[in-house]
């Protein structure tokens, strides 16, 4: 669990390396529906074009037929569920054995996210911090000016954070009743993620496959 832009991509690509847990995203599984153009994927587009939300019964049916295709393996959620709604079916089916949250301060979010822009016709994403272009303003292929997508301006991602917090403030305290959530505190993946393997590897005693470095 964490905010968007917090980094959770980042650290559960390292917690699959070092602890051999397969990543499972609800939002690829979706987005892969839409790409091949399945039944589903056409509802889903509808849907997403709509501006709403995919109902969480289709989301938990879709992980579920995923999840059925990988018995045997080790799992982990990046990023879902994303509500107790979503998280009371999660329960249903399937136990939760622990529950990492990444606390990031807003500051550093909208620091992070509101440096990104893109060139529109080909997708590409520049980081004026961490992968700026060559010229500032303009793509480094065309020349053409870059634009910043409207996920990516401050008051977007000020609502963004906001529903976050009130969707996810329920799912905190439901998993700390249960003593199954760890809450990580930090600004940079490279300080949070050794806190999260010695977490993993002393408390949860989870032995590691490869080092994180």
């Amino acid at each position: 669990m964490g905010p968007p832009g917090g980094g959770k991509g980042t650290l559960a690509k390292r917690i699959s390396k070092c602890f051999g847990y397969e990543i499972l995203s609800t939002g690829d599984l979706i987005r892969s529906q839409i790409q091949n153009k399945t039944e589903l994927g056409l509802k889903f587009e509808s849907i997403v074009n709509a501006g709403e939300l995919v109902p969480a019964q289709i989301v938990q049916d879709l992980l579920s037929a995923e999840l059925e295709t990988r018995k045997g393996q080790k799992w982990m959620l990046d990023g879902y569920p994303r509500n107790m709604e979503q998280a009371n079916l999660l329960a249903k089916d399937y136990n939760i054995d622990f529950v990492i949250n990444i606390d990031v301060p807003q500051a550093t979010i909208l620091e992070r996210l509101t440096a990104r822009w893109c060139h529109m016709p080909s997708g590409r994403i520049y980081h004026l911090e961490f992968s700026p272009p060559k010229e500032a303003g303009k793509d480094d292929a065309t020349g053409e000016p870059l634009e910043q997508r409207e996920d990516d301006k401050p008051d977007t991602i000020k609502n963004r954070l906001a529903l976050y917090e009130e969707a996810t403030k329920p799912l905190i305290d439901h998993y700390s009743a249960q003593n199954i959530l760890t809450t990580f505190t930090g600004t940079e993946s490279d300080v949070i993620y050794p806190m999260i393997h010695d977490h993993m590897e002393k408390t949860l005693e989870i032995p590691a496959i490869a080092t994180w470095e």
